[in-house]
Formats: C-alpha cells, structure tokens, sequence
C-alpha cells in the first residue's frame, strides 16, 4: 500500500542544517506549512508548491538583530532591507535607554533620542499604540520591545539633569508596567549619555522593580565604556541583583585607546559574576563605534569622523580634526559648532573585539544607525561579517558558535518563544546561505551595500528575500516577551545565560 505523500508549502532539499543549539551541523531536509516548521529530515517523498535546492549550503534559524535602534524604522520602512538582506528576521528595538514608546516630547527629542527620527516620529504615548503601529504598518521583520529609562524620565522630569523624585519614578513605573503587561521585554538604560548620567543607581533599581514578576529583563548602555568600566560594570550587575532579573551588557567594548587590552580584566568580571546571577553582553563586529557626537569624548587620542549635523550637512564623512583645521579652532569648539551631531570614533582595539566576540556570554547585535546619512557600516554588514571575516577567514570560532551567538543564545535570553533554533512546530525564521560566500560589503566609505553569499530569507513561512532582491513580502509581527529563562534570577547560571 502507497501512503500519500505529505504536502508543504515549502520545502528546502539538501541543506547543510545549522539548528541554532550549538551543534554541529547535520545534511537534512526541511518542510515549511504555513508560518511553521512542518518536518525535518529526509522527506524526498513530500510534495510543495514551492521547491529550494540547498545543494549544501547553510540553512539557519533567522538572525535575531539584539541590539537595534530600528524603533521607529519598521514603521517608516517597513521593507527593512538594511535588516533582511543580512538574514536578519528579527530585531529587538528600544535599545540603550531610547525608545520610540511610551513617549509624550515636550519639545524637540533629548539626545540620544534623536537617533530615532525628530519630534514627528514620535507619536506612541502608550506601549500598546506602538505594537498596534508595528502590526498596521507590517514590516517584513519580527519586532520585540524594550522599554527606555530615558524615554520615560523625558515624559515625566522638566530637566534630565538631576536625579527624579520618588513621585517621578511612580510615574515611570507605571508607564513600564503598563508596557511589560503589553509584551515589553524589559528596561533598557544609556546611563552614560547626559540625558541619564544624573540618574543614581536608585533611581535604576526602583525602576526595574516591576520587572522580575513579569518575567522581564534589564539591558544596559553602561554608565562608562571608558577607564571606569569596571564600576560601571559592577552598578549594571548591583542593579540585576536588586531587581533580581537577567542583565545584559550592551556593545561590550573597552573604549578609548587607555583601555585597549583591559577585555581580559572585563571578561574575568562577567565571568565572577556570571556565578551569582544572570548575565550576558552583545557586540558588534566592528573597532569603531558610532552615535551622537558627544563633546565628553572629544579627547584628540582617536579619530572621530562625522556622519551628520544639523547646521553643517556638509561636514558628513569629513574627520572632526579636519574640520576643526579648517575652521581655524579647537575640536572641542569645532564639535560645539557641529551640534547636533553624528560622529563614528575609532575607539577600539581589533583584539579587544575578537575577544569579546569570541565569548560564550556574547550575542551579536548590530546597533546600527537607520536615520544616519552616512551609517557606520554595522548597518548593513554585521550578521555576514561575522560568517564570513570571523568564523570563516579569521577562524575565530566555528560556524554553528557563530549561528548561536545570532539565533539561539538571542531567543532564549530575550524570551522569544519558538525562534531562533530549527525545531519542528518553531516559526519559520530561516536565512540559506553560502559559507564560502557570505561576506559583508559594506564600507566607512559606501555602507549603504547588501552583504553577498546570503541567499533566501523567510520570516514567518513567507519567502522575503532571494538573490540580493526583497520579495515584496512582509511577514513580520511584533513578538511579545514570551517565557524568558524562568526561575530565580539569583541561581547560578543555567543555560543560555
């Protein structure tokens, strides 16, 4: 007796499988129903409307993008290119205590708070209008939430330049509540940018309070990258312990050439404690970082170049110590004049990178700039940076270490429930693409350019991108805070933590 053959929507023959747990990779079939994965294994005898030939190339869980500023961007752009030519399916917005959402603007955005557009984009005074927005506008990616520290201080404090009140902070903490219980993943903080320095560790810890009863996480732009990281690490980690949530580091990096070589030293620190309680890091593949031109780190020790300002869009691409040249001043005065700014500082070293990068506690995160003129490259090139310059060329880790550092690790850490690794019954969140081909092609010089070797893209079951080209289709949801890793934030590190 002849059974009949199964039918998909979408079958992938031959794919060298990369399931996001780690482990090795296995040749296996794949089977796409819907917007779920319907079967893996050998399954010559299925049938579908769609037939991809893998021929042996990678198949992965989609990208998640942990470390975006794309808030407002999925709305406005919903075809997310810079995102989903990478093999990105997923990003997770509201990073380093800006977010398009709960914001009421007084005036015109604080700083860092114009990366996401000018006043007019910021139109979600509740959490909920903005999921409603990202669902309406459908993006062609998955998109979760955090919630800013300094969005909320902006909708409630005349001044950022001083710690809130305990009124304040009920304030702020209603508006967090209010997001958690909408699927918000969790606090996000910039403590280092002028809009939040005033803000004590105490205000931090009574903010994040609500967090742990709703399975919720604390991401930090630390109060320093610089030479005072190691207190800076410690305030992110007395913090997690107060709330007794999950931490996670933002774009580890030892900034500024005095403290090139201190990864060893910030490493052994997340390690200690890793064996208290719950914490990890994203990085981006990248020596220079890039935000607001920020007068504090205006030194002379490095090179900043300038990708916008206001009052002298002719500056774009020029290094701040030309200009400074040019006009016959300092800087630092030149700097004030440029205001406000975008600047990338060549602040890193190459072997503190690989360092980071290369740590079991690290995810990969872009932190691109989708409203910069002239991006840092990172924009488009991070995910197949790490494939191709890292994994493959410079050997740095194996293949399916890297895929985890940008599927699995992501999606348990951040409670994204059924992404990121290859399981049947999981969302179809898929990248195919050629290890000996994948490499980043985005520059300093021409960032604006689609990585190469990465050869579908499906989010959600829905094919979104073949052959350097977007389909058309849009798939993406927003994705609420599922169970992230349960039980007591204070026990000693269970995976993926």
């Amino acid at each position: 007796m002849h059974s009949h053959p199964e039918a998909a929507d979408t079958l992938v023959y031959g794919a060298t499988l990369y399931d996001g747990t780690g482990k090795p990779p296995v040749v296996r079939d794949i089977a796409i129903r819907g917007d779920k994965i319907a079967a893996i294994g050998n399954l010559s005898n299925w049938i579908a409307e769609e037939i991809v030939e893998a021929d042996g190339r990678a198949l992965a869980p989609g990208f998640i993008d942990v470390h975006t500023h794309d808030d407002t961007h999925v709305i406005r752009e919903p075809q997310m290119l810079p995102k989903l030519s990478q093999g990105v399916t997923t990003v997770v917005v509201g990073n380093c205590g800006i977010s398009a959402s709960p914001v009421t603007l007084r005036a015109q955005p604080p700083d860092p708070m114009n990366l996401l557009g000018e006043r007019d984009a910021f139109r979600y005074p509740t959490f909920a209008a903005y999921v409603d927005a990202v669902n309406a506008a459908r993006p062609a990616v998955n998109v979760a939430a955090l919630v800013g520290h300094t969005a909320l201080r902006s909708n409630h404090m005349d001044r950022l330049h001083r710690a809130a009140t305990p009124f304040e902070i009920d304030a702020m903490r209603a508006q967090l509540v209010e997001a958690l219980e909408h699927g918000a993943l969790g606090l996000s903080s910039g403590l280092a940018y002028a809009s939040a320095f005033s803000a004590p560790t105490e205000e931090v810890m009574a903010l994040a309070e609500p967090l742990a009863q709703a399975g919720a996480l604390y991401a930090t732009h630390m109060r320093s990258e610089f030479e005072a990281i190691l207190e800076a690490f410690d305030e992110a980690c007395r913090i997690g312990r107060h709330a007794r949530v999950p931490v996670i580091v933002s774009h580890l990096k030892c900034a500024g050439p005095r403290n090139w070589g201190r990864s060893l030293e910030v490493l052994a620190a997340l390690e200690r404690a890793r064996d208290a309680q719950r914490i990890g890091c994203d990085c981006y593949p990248y020596d220079r970082s890039s935000t607001t031109l920020d007068l504090k780190q205006v030194t002379g020790d490095i090179d900043i170049t300038v990708t916008w300002s206001t009052p002298h869009p002719e500056a774009s691409g020029k290094l701040l110590s030309a200009i400074a040249n040019e006009w016959g001043v300092t800087q630092q005065e030149a700097a004030q004049r440029l205001q406000p700014a975008g600047a990338v500082y060549h602040n890193m070293s190459e072997e503190d990178v690989r360092r980071i990068l290369a740590h079991p506690a690290t995810m990969v995160g872009s932190d691109g700039l989708p409203n910069d003129p002239l991006p840092h490259p990172r924009l488009w090139g991070t995910f197949p940076r790490v494939l191709g310059h890292y994994a493959r060329d410079v050997q740095l880790m194996p293949l399916e270490v890297a895929v985890r550092k940008m599927t699995g690790l992501s999606a348990r850490r951040f409670g994204l429930e059924r992404r990121g690794e290859i399981h049947v019954g999981y969302h179809a969140d898929l990248v195919l693409f050629d290890p000996a081909r994948v490499r980043d092609a985005a520059t300093f010089d021409n960032p604006r350019q689609v990585a190469d070797g990465i050869d579908a893209v499906w989010v959600n079951g829905a094919l979104s991108y073949r052959d350097r080209a977007a389909s058309g289709e849009r798939a993406g949801r927003f994705v609420p805070r599922g169970a992230a890793v349960t039980g007591d934030a204070m026990a000693p590190a269970a995976e993926p933590f």
